[in-house]
């Protein structure tokens, strides 16, 4: 009887570990998966009325090896736009757009550019110093500033200068205090500004 009593337990003890063995071994899917961006465009709208500008950062083989290709951005001098940024995976024909708005608390867009190429902001963006000026127009539900929409106003004529973007993702670090060195980077695009 002990013997029985003794094979019983082992036979136990090995269905138990052949139990635990056939578990699901796929991990589990992650939140917030990094979203493929292959296609970024920008288009400045004139405040007073006027043909929109449009520049566009194309990736055409998406996560493959080559790099994004850019267009340069020309504006008018002394002109106030409006910038709307819209981003898409064109592969899987979705608008990350869409996505940055439900999630907006959790992105936000820094800039930089050759200093003084604008009149408003100043400077030269926020990418280096957060408190630096950008004009946002777009707020998540906290009151912090997302970046699908700002306004700028040109200064005097110049080329050849830069003009920087860069989509932070922030989960839960994102604060009035967090900078362009918190988070995953989305993108980070800098085009070649031309003011005429």
């Amino acid at each position: 009887m002990k013997i029985f009593k003794n094979y019983l337990l082992l036979g136990l003890l090995g269905f138990g570990l052949l139990l635990t063995g056939c578990g699901d071994d796929e991990a589990p899917e992650e939140e917030n998966e990094e979203e493929v961006i292959d296609l970024v465009t920008l288009t400045f709208t004139p405040a007073g009325g006027g043909t929109a500008i449009v520049a566009e950062a194309n990736d055409p083989d998406g996560e493959g090896a080559q790099d994004f290709t850019l267009d340069d951005i020309n504006l008018a001098a002394n002109t106030t736009y409006t910038l709307a940024l819209e981003l898409e995976n064109t592969e899987e024909g979705e608008s990350i757009t869409e996505e940055i708005e439900e999630e907006d608390a959790e992105h936000m867009f820094f800039f930089s550019f050759t200093a003084d190429a604008f009149s408003d902001p100043a400077g030269n963006g926020n990418i280096d110093s957060r408190g630096d000026d950008v004009n946002y127009n777009d707020l998540d539900g906290g009151g912090l500033p997302v970046g699908l929409s700002t306004t700028w106003t040109t200064g005097d004529a110049t080329s050849g200068g830069t003009f920087r973007v860069v989509l932070k993702h922030q989960p839960d670090i994102k604060t009035a205090t967090s900078t362009a060195t918190d988070g995953e980077s989305d993108i980070d695009l800098t085009f070649t500004l031309n003011i005429q």
